[in-house]
């Protein structure tokens, strides 16, 4: 089969002719064509598109003002936003309090959760009259913001908005025996002045190290009387107690559409969905619960956790959120105090209708699920909670009582600093010593905070552990002042988690928490790892890793760890595991510090300095990087201190550069910190 054959009367000349003028009509042809059209769009598409275009506009509108904190507050009178950002509830419970003082000075404010809206309309807030903004921040981790506020710290980062017209005040919620001390707190101050923004109040820094309610009272007690200044505006009352919820109790209820601890999603317990978050939470069966110490007071424990089909993906250095459950007995001892049937299913819903968060935990559902799954009931309560209980006491010494503790003035704090914090007494504790205080359940249950999740670091490699995550940890339990025994509520309910009994297995309601606390990029750095107690958990996991990587033919640097506890023959954790790590060449050093075996204490920071000429070389030849995890109140500081005195020594450097020089390594991810106090 050829080509179609030419017509061989058609001479060469007369062919290419008649190509020629073929080609000029069709290029004629298309050359009018296509001016036609660009004609045509060129003066009719802008027409065709601007007709739609405001409709479009318009449908758009309707899910932008739902995430217009402008909008809502236009549409409920209110001239007052307190954003929050919260990872343990504190920072919500303080906005929640300062929405609430509004009303006193013929203001209205709202507390808002910034995930929630569009933080871009803070440009647009002067358009209400009277209108202020108030940051409630708290500093999670190392400087970082909290999961809710990622977005907004995000966006004020890459801004360039104009924040002329906005009038705005910071308190921050952090820690001092963190390094990075109200870092989010600080950033929100000075970033919404650089935009432009009014300053009008001093940034309040809150100490979770010391007393952070008294912190919150003292820069709160001066706020107001700066807002007042500041918009000619005067108290109109003294602070009143006013329900943000009201009580439905359901007498005829499907007993399938009530919680019974779900943290999110009506049944998600019974029908698993992944991804699974904090909303949302796995619930893991414990496949292992071992006690790690030989002696001693003290129960530490290591559970393994099963993860299998929950496409759960962790990494060495992350941590594992746990919501625990309340002691049955603590509730039941409520129950029996305020005389009620702790199966009584109800609901709290919010009075006011245009709020996001309808009701304070998941409704409908019994007294006997909220103060066991979703209130907490073990911590001393804040100085807001005994000033609403206090109408409720009979007795007028001890009403007195109450709202004496709730006062600004220096008396009452000194008061409930002794009588609650210092104390340790639990809301229990105080119904119990004060008989004349019987308050409705309802309102108990609207006042107390929510029982938040416990973090902890993850002590296994997915590498090695793909399937589970390992637990370190140890029971709190202490007695307290009153001659009361307090139980950690998380470490005591993780102690009774035993494996599967008799078909019955024991679950854990769980998600992983991503962290920057990493292995270096090349396994052939050198890594210092420094643990006492259970801040050795997350080194287990870096030691795992290591293990895998060397057994997959990589070049693995050195691996040192810093190891302390109080007696070697009660509480070395992990003993056999790090021995055979040592045997197989993975761990090249293993230096244990036993605090309490002989006369003088020996801490991991005075083994540090015993090898600090090896420490240098690792650090300043071979590029090591430092790991430390644990006690953030002294072991951290002092190990930190330690540092500092090394590089001083054999840098030849002043202590002031030498402090620089640690911080520049935590600048550049080389000393990296998994601390708590």
């Amino acid at each position: 089969m050829g080509e179609p054959s030419m017509d061989p009367t058609i001479s060469a000349a007369d062919s290419t002719a008649q190509q020629d003028s073929l080609f000029s009509m069709t290029d004629v042809f298309l050359i009018s064509l296509i001016t036609g059209l660009f004609t045509y769009w060129f003066f009719f598409r802008k027409k065709k598109e601007e007709v739609p275009d405001l409709p479009k506009m318009q449908s758009v509108a309707a899910p932008v003002r739902d995430s217009s904190f402008i909008e809502k507050m236009k549409k409920t009178g209110r001239n007052i936003v307190v954003f929050y950002g919260s990872q343990t509830g504190t920072a919500e419970e303080f906005a929640n309090r300062l929405s609430k003082d509004a009303h006193r000075y013929g203001l209205r404010g709202m507390a808002a959760d910034p995930e929630e809206y569009d933080l871009s309309d803070l440009s647009r807030l002067s358009e209400i009259d009277k209108s202020l903004a108030v940051f409630c921040m708290a500093t999670y981790g190392e400087g970082d913001p909290t999961d809710n506020a990622q977005d907004f710290y995000d966006w004020l980062q890459e801004a360039d908005a104009d924040l002329s017209g906005l009038r705005f005040a910071v308190f921050g919620l952090g820690n001092k025996t963190y390094e990075h001390f109200n870092a989010m707190g600080k950033y929100v101050d000075k970033r919404l002045e650089e935009l432009g923004a009014q300053r009008i109040f001093e940034l309040g820094l809150g100490d979770d190290d010391g007393n952070l309610e008294e912190d919150f009272i003292t820069w709160r007690e001066q706020f107001w009387p700066a807002v007042c200044e500041h918009f000619g505006v005067e108290a109109t009352g003294e602070e009143s107690s006013i329900r943000q919820y009201e009580l439905v109790v359901h007498t005829d209820v499907n007993m399938n559409k009530v919680y019974t601890g779900e943290m999110g999603r009506l049944k998600s317990y019974e029908n698993q969905k992944p991804p699974f978050d904090a909303k949302n939470p796995f619930l893991a069966q414990v496949t292992e619960n071992r006690k790690l110490n030989e002696g001693g007071e003290r129960h530490l424990m290591h559970l393994e956790l099963d993860i299998s089909n929950s496409k759960i993906r962790y990494e060495s250095g992350d941590h594992v959120a746990v919501y625990p459950a309340n002691d049955s007995s603590l509730v039941n001892q409520i129950g029996e105090i305020l005389g009620t049937d702790l199966d009584t299913v109800m609901s709290l819903n919010n009075l006011d209708e245009e709020s996001n968060k309808k009701h304070p935990f998941p409704c409908p559902t019994s007294y006997r699920t909220a103060l066991t799954y979703y209130l907490d009931i073990t911590n001393p309560p804040r100085t807001n909670v005994l000033y609403e209980l206090a109408q409720y006491a009979t007795d007028a010494g001890e009403q007195e009582r109450l709202r004496k503790m709730a006062s600004s003035a220096a008396e009452g704090k000194a008061l409930y600093l002794s009588w609650v914090v210092e104390a340790r007494r639990n809301i229990l504790a105080i119904l119990q010593d004060m008989p004349s205080l019987r308050p409705p359940i309802d309102h108990l249950c609207e006042l107390l905070p929510r029982l938040q999740a416990r973090y902890y670091s993850i002590a296994s490699s997915s590498k090695v552990h793909p399937n589970s995550i390992h637990i370190c940890a140890v029971t709190v339990e202490y007695e307290t002042k009153t001659g009361r025994l307090n139980k950690g509520v998380a470490t005591n309910w993780l102690k009774n988690k035993v494996p599967e009994q008799n078909g019955s297995s024991s679950l854990v309601p769980m998600y992983v928490r991503k962290s920057q606390f990493r292995l270096p990029f090349k396994p052939s750095t050198p890594v210092i790892m420094i643990g006492p107690g259970t801040g050795i958990a997350p080194f287990i996991g870096f030691i795992q890793e290591r293990a895998w990587l060397k057994q997959q033919g990589k070049e693995v640097g050195e691996t040192v760890l810093y190891y302390g506890c109080r007696h070697e023959r009660e509480d070395y954790l992990y003993r056999e595991e790090l021995a055979r790590f040592q045997k197989e060449g993975v761990l090249t050093q293993l230096n244990v510090a036993f605090s309490r075996d002989q006369a003088e204490k020996v801490y991991v920071q005075h083994l540090l300095k015993k090898n600090k000429e090896n420490v240098w070389k690792l650090l300043n030849e071979g590029m090591a990087h430092i790991y430390v995890c644990g006690d953030a109140r002294n072991m951290a500081r002092d190990v930190q201190n330690t540092f500092y005195e090394i590089v001083s020594e054999f840098g030849n450097m002043s202590q002031p550069q030498a402090v620089d020089y640690v911080k520049k390594l935590m600048t550049k991810g080389r000393y990296s910190l998994d601390v708590w106090s």
